[in-house]
């Protein structure tokens, strides 16, 4: 039982609920409360899945690697690595979207007779698919492809109560920052590309020696510019209060309790992982960006009258905060201090997982009262 659990096959299995549930929300699109039912059925159905498969990987130790053969392009490798961090993660969204899905069936009601349910049920299980594959691809182009539907269904979301003008602003300006930090981590994964002969992050890790530490230290600038851009660093910070408060709250709630966790997920596989050892500033800068992150934040939070406009500062103080841990355990690790640099990683999973579930509550206990 346990081995059917944590296959490949139960990997596939998750992904198909949220695509079944994706493309039967928007067939059934004529159709308000059949959308909103068949949406929100498979979502919460692949969200108990996610939860037992991620559960059992992390008890059991289990790491699942497997590469879909029959990629049509020959840098594109249709590969999952999914380890105990993947694992990890994909418990936080599992568990969000369980919360998030339920809420869904009666919040979005009130959109009926206004706007398409089953758009709004397509985008809502592709955009939890797309935060799967960004946890789990194993391949940079892979890994982008995860991005991109992450990101285009997250925009589609952002603007869909689009007769508030400012909402439809609010999602352009999400949309140019997000690829303003795509085309920073596509840079860097060229480079890592030109040095290493790859895109597949285990080569690249096992040939990481072969970058000039000049390169090495524009891979890191830019990875940071790039993920930190959908975490929400200040000062890559400026599309999270506005794309926020447009959202659907259960699309909020999803956006800063996972999707902006998704910057971290990667910060710490590639600083801490695949291109180790690292020089001592490279956490100092994470260290300072923490703090000028959860001061700023906090700030900004308590001049806010808007309770999703303050609740987005507030997620950005969270960040902060995991940064903090982040940037001790970068610090730690280079200088050789590996009990304490896993202390500072788990302070930093530990807070991640805090955030995505008091942050998630507190935006779609937001949605029940405006």
């Amino acid at each position: 039982m346990l081995e059917i659990i944590t296959s490949p096959i139960s990997f596939f299995v998750l992904l198909s609920l949220f695509f079944f549930g994706a493309v039967g929300s928007l067939l059934l699109r004529k159709d308000d409360d059949s959308a909103n039912i068949w949406s929100s059925f498979f979502a919460i159905a692949g969200s108990l899945w996610g939860l037992l498969f991620s559960v059992a990987t992390i008890i059991f130790e289990h790491t699942i690697a497997f590469m879909i053969d029959g990629s049509p392009f020959p840098l594109l490798s249709l590969s999952f690595n999914i380890d105990l961090l993947s694992a990890f993660f994909i418990f936080i969204i599992s568990l969000i979207a369980l919360f998030c899905s339920i809420y869904a069936v009666g919040y979005i009601r009130h959109y009926y007779q206004k706007y398409n349910i089953g758009a709004l049920g397509f985008f809502y299980n592709f955009f939890i698919l797309g935060i799967l594959l960004v946890f789990t691809a194993s391949n940079g182009i892979f890994f982008l492809i995860g991005w991109e539907i992450m990101s285009v269904a997250s925009f589609f979301a952002v603007i869909y109560d689009r007769n508030g003008q400012e909402n439809v602003k609010a999602g352009f300006l999400y949309l140019i920052m997000t690829y303003i930090g795509t085309a920073f981590i596509m840079t860097a994964f060229l480079l890592l590309y030109k040095f290493t002969g790859s895109f597949d992050f285990a080569t690249i890790k096992n040939d990481v020696a072969l970058l000039p530490i000049g390169v090495k230290n524009i891979v890191f600038l830019a990875t940071l510019i790039g993920f930190g851009v959908k975490a929400g660093i200040i000062p890559l910070h400026i599309w999270l209060p506005a794309a926020h408060p447009a959202a659907p709250s259960h699309i909020s709630a999803l956006m800063s309790g996972v999707m902006i966790k998704t910057g971290i997920f990667m910060m710490i596989k590639l600083f801490l992982d695949i291109l180790q050892p690292i020089p001592i500033w490279w956490g100092i800068v994470v260290l300072i960006i923490g703090i000028i992150s959860s001061l700023l934040g906090v700030l900004y939070a308590l001049t806010e009258h808007d309770i999703k406009r303050l609740l987005a500062y507030h997620s950005i103080e969270n960040i902060g905060i995991i940064l903090l841990g982040l940037g001790s355990a970068l610090i730690f690790s280079s200088l050789d201090m590996p009990a304490l640099a896993l202390l500072s990683l788990v302070a930093a999973l530990f807070h991640t997982l805090n955030h995505a579930i008091f942050k998630s509550l507190l935006f779609l206990g937001a949605g029940s009262v405006i």
